[in-house]
């Protein structure tokens, strides 16, 4: 595995760690592609179920991007660097559930990181925010687009346009992350959902993932179409049986994926 990013494993829960910590974790070419390789082995890696991404240290989950690798491009050099496929879009696509466990500062790039992940779980240390404008830039990682989904258009606005940062319980309260918990319990939280979420059939955790993402695209008339096609989809799968059979018969489940 590279040394940018770490990986361990707890039971049915990959643990990635973004190894950076003398640079606040911030993401540069080289995280960016090793991450990329590392979710394509997830991916098709049947023992894993869900997937945890964070930071290494204590300070920043990431600070942002590399700001050094700004210095000097050309919009045609900036726009090869920002060809598909790109981590933040692969990490929203991705078929597993994604949780980003936010240690610390979460910014800039760091932040639509976290943003491309299905959940966010943050510790009451940590701080967000799109300060981009304060280097004449706007967010490129589908800040100006994840956002305001995520928050509402005036918040996004808010923090888009002035550059401020925010604290995690106000993050909480505009709808920026799902959970904040103390920074000592962070990990332990974490894992504890994420492993509730893995003991899940990974066939059905996939086509739910699905049709919530379709939600972001598709109005609520053609939405509830797709939700009923993919619901429908379900009683061909050998874990919708077990499933029914298991509950039928007062047991756990026994998942097997198909």
């Amino acid at each position: 595995m590279p040394e940018t990013i770490l990986v361990e494993r707890e039971g049915r829960v990959a643990i990635l760690t973004i190894n950076r910590p003398d640079k606040m974790n911030a993401l540069n070419d080289q995280v960016r592609n090793d991450m990329l390789e590392i979710l394509g082995q997830i991916e098709t890696d049947a023992s894993v179920g869900v997937a945890v991404i964070t930071g290494a240290g204590e300070k920043a989950f990431i600070a942002g991007a590399d700001i050094g690798e700004f210095a000097g491009r050309t919009p045609f050099d900036q726009r090869h660097a920002m060809r598909s496929p790109r981590i933040f879009d692969v990490m929203a696509s991705f078929p597993k559930p994604v949780i980003a466990m936010i240690n610390g500062f979460c910014l800039g790039g760091g932040c639509e990181l976290a943003m491309s992940c299905d959940i966010r779980i943050a510790s009451d240390k940590a701080r967000f925010g799109q300060p981009e404008i304060n280097l004449g830039l706007i967010p490129g990682g589908g800040g100006t687009q994840r956002l305001p989904r995520l928050v509402g258009t005036g918040q996004a606005m808010r923090l888009i346009l002035s550059g401020d940062m925010i604290p995690a319980a106000e993050a909480q309260s505009i709808g920026l992350v799902e959970m904040v918990v103390p920074a000592e319990e962070l990990r332990a939280k974490t894992l504890e959902l994420a492993n509730k979420i893995a003991a899940k059939s990974p066939l059905t955790l996939k086509v739910a993932k699905e049709a919530l993402r379709a939600s972001e695209r598709l109005s609520i008339e053609d939405g509830i179409s797709y939700e009923r096609d993919l619901f429908c989809l379900c009683f061909s799968s050998a874990d919708k049986e077990e499933g029914v059979k298991a509950f039928l018969e007062k047991r756990p489940a026994q998942w097997t994926g198909r």
